[in-house]
């Protein structure tokens, strides 16, 4: 399978989305033309399937009387819905900005949604905004990145998840990041995540092409396409550095490294090539 071929070249991507970035817009508007989303977590089914996921790597049959933080929501705070149906007793949702939708159809929707699954739910009939919705569940949306999770108290996390969200962390703060999650987790938690390390422009490994002084600055960060270039065995070694064991659920390859390497800097030049062709992989932390 060829996961680099679209009908969009990734370099055109780039100066697009550059331009776009810049464009005095909200998110929403982008969300609607499908330029810049966040996954897909307005979904019902989606939202539903990833949480299910999480907590079945996680080995939890459900979360009742646990403490949950989902990583990077996104699009929407369903994870508050669905974790409450499953028993948690408090939802840390936590962002770098407010991306989430507001609209409270959506949610209602997502509550008959899970009563269809034979899950119990607040009742939020009654329900004009967000806030109230999140005040049913005990839940709190924070978007403040790195500083939201200093915000939250020290052993209070019983489970935490990730889906797509690590890669996006800035590097310079992937360790801080990191070493506040070692501090809020309990000594029992266990956290699950899926990171993806493509270049998220069409599947393949351009973001390589760039030197650090360029892809780390603020102008290329602000242009939505940002990822943190952190490679499979560097994120392992962060992870362990912040305090972190680890098991590795799975990791999916490359048939055959999506560019010729002498395309790439120095950097990830000189990495072997077992390190370039893992796309991504699932990793428990605990």
């Amino acid at each position: 399978m060829d996961y680099t071929k679209n009908r969009i070249p990734w370099w055109l991507k780039i100066g697009a989305k550059i331009i776009l970035a810049r464009l005095p817009l909200q998110y929403k508007f982008w969300k609607r033309l499908r330029l810049f989303e966040l996954g897909g977590m307005e979904k019902p089914q989606y939202s539903f399937d990833i949480i299910a996921e999480h907590m079945k790597t996680a080995g939890l049959q459900d979360l009742q009387g646990k403490t949950v933080l989902e990583m990077g929501p996104g699009d929407s705070l369903f994870t508050a819905l669905i974790a409450n149906a499953y028993g948690a007793k408090k939802i840390y949702l936590v962002d770098v900005k407010d991306f989430a939708t507001k609209e409270i159809k959506l949610y209602k929707s997502m509550t008959e949604f899970l009563k269809s699954k034979g899950l119990s739910t607040p009742d939020i009939s009654k329900c004009t905004n967000i806030e109230d919705v999140m005040l049913l569940c005990n839940a709190e949306y924070l978007t403040e990145g790195l500083n939201s999770y200093k915000a939250i108290p020290n052993n209070s996390i019983d489970s935490m998840f990730s889906n797509a969200v690590l890669e996006h962390i800035r590097k310079q703060d992937f360790l801080l990041t990191f070493r506040e999650i070692k501090r809020i987790l309990r000594k029992d938690a266990i956290s699950s995540h899926y990171v993806d390390l493509k270049d998220h422009l069409d599947g393949g490994l351009n973001n390589l092409r760039f030197s650090e002084k360029i892809w780390e600055s603020d102008f290329m960060i602000k242009s939505g396409f940002y990822t943190n270039r952190i490679r499979y065995t560097k994120m392992l070694e962060l992870f362990k550095e912040a305090g972190f064991s680890y098991n590795i659920v799975k990791t999916k390859k490359y048939e055959k490294i999506p560019i010729a390497k002498n395309k790439l800097v120095d950097e990830f030049r000189s990495l072997p090539d077992d390190e370039l062709n893992i796309m991504d992989f699932e990793v428990v932390l605990y």
